[in-house]
């Protein structure tokens, strides 16, 4: 029986990501309780786990969890599969008025992150988790941002291969492009760029991330480093694996040897280079999947916000 005090959720997809969060929303959430688990394999691991676990399960996707008894009573529907699949969900799941958290590249709500802007989308039915790699850098592209001129940004996501499962593969062009428009748009970059990067290496190794800003020129340095390393600890509220590799990097560029940025031309000022990297909980995911574990973690940060704010004003 679910506590008065804490939100019913579902979780759409049955893989590596949603039975991740499912974990973290029995084990460690503290407005949120788990209503069902929907996916469309009916011999998966996550929904041979959730039946085990108690939770009400259904291997005919959002349609089948609509049907469920307890749908009645979700409020928060996170959905785990992939971009092309969500719009149908969200569609779905729109009729019914619940809040919909969408873990997959498709934004078809606005880009959110914990740390920057979910306070601003407390009315938005459907808000989007970005990526990964965007969960893991703009925080820190927007920590630049917030003290300097940023005229570009680039950040390079490395994953072991082994964490990149289909639906990661399947929507890496959608990854590229959520995460340069939303280096942007919640950066503070007038320009993004984004690459990911699966590593083959054996054994795999931990998501690890590099960010290069480029600041205008004159910037104070102590002031960047000082922004960072706030932001960074930020996030670490709600990804304890989450830390930088090493202090932040600067070099100088001048005027007389600029850098030719692409689609920009000859730039110069405060080139920042930060690296920081990711280690999962190993709460179902091995500890290398990071960057995994970062999205389960954001979503499971804006899940508890929203019981909290909007759905259970007695928390």
């Amino acid at each position: 029986m679910v506590e008065p005090t804490r939100v019913p959720v579902a979780i759409i997809g049955s893989g590596n990501i949603g039975t991740d969060l499912m974990i973290k929303v029995l084990r460690q959430s503290r407005h949120l309780a788990m209503g069902a688990m929907a996916g469309i394999d009916a011999d998966s691991d996550g929904l041979a786990r959730a039946q085990r676990l108690g939770v009400a399960t259904t291997s005919a996707g959002v349609d089948g969890l609509v049907e469920l008894p307890c749908f009645q009573d979700i409020k928060i529907v996170f959905d785990a599969t992939s971009a092309a699949a969500h719009a149908h969900h969200n569609a779905v799941l729109q009729r019914h008025g619940v809040q919909v958290i969408d873990l997959t590249p498709a934004a078809i709500g606005p880009y959110v992150i914990p740390v920057v802007n979910l306070s601003d989308h407390l009315n938005s039915p459907n808000i989007n988790m970005v990526t990964c790699g965007g969960q893991a850098t703009i925080p820190l592209v927007r920590a630049v941002s917030r003290v300097a001129k940023v005229p570009y940004a680039e950040i390079v996501a490395s994953i072991a291969s082994k964490s990149a499962g289909p639906g990661t593969r399947a929507n890496i062009d959608e990854f590229t492009e959520t995460t340069s428009r939303a280096i942007v748009t919640l950066g503070g970059a007038a320009v993004g760029k984004a690459i990911i990067i699966l590593n083959p290496a054996e054994p795999p190794l931990i998501m690890r991330d590099t960010v290069y800003c480029l600041a205008e020129p004159g910037v104070n340095e102590d002031a960047i480093r000082q922004s960072v390393e706030s932001m960074v600890a930020e996030v670490a509220r709600y990804v304890p694996g989450y830390r930088l590799k090493q202090r932040v990097q600067f070099e100088n560029v001048g005027a007389g040897r600029p850098l030719n940025i692409p689609g920009l031309g000859a730039n110069h000022g405060l080139k920042v280079a930060i690296y920081l990297e990711v280690e999962g909980a190993g709460h179902y995911l091995p500890n290398y999947a990071g960057n995994l574990d970062i999205m389960t973690s954001a979503a499971l940060a804006a899940g508890d916000y929203f019981a909290a704010a909007k759905f259970a004003p007695s928390v």
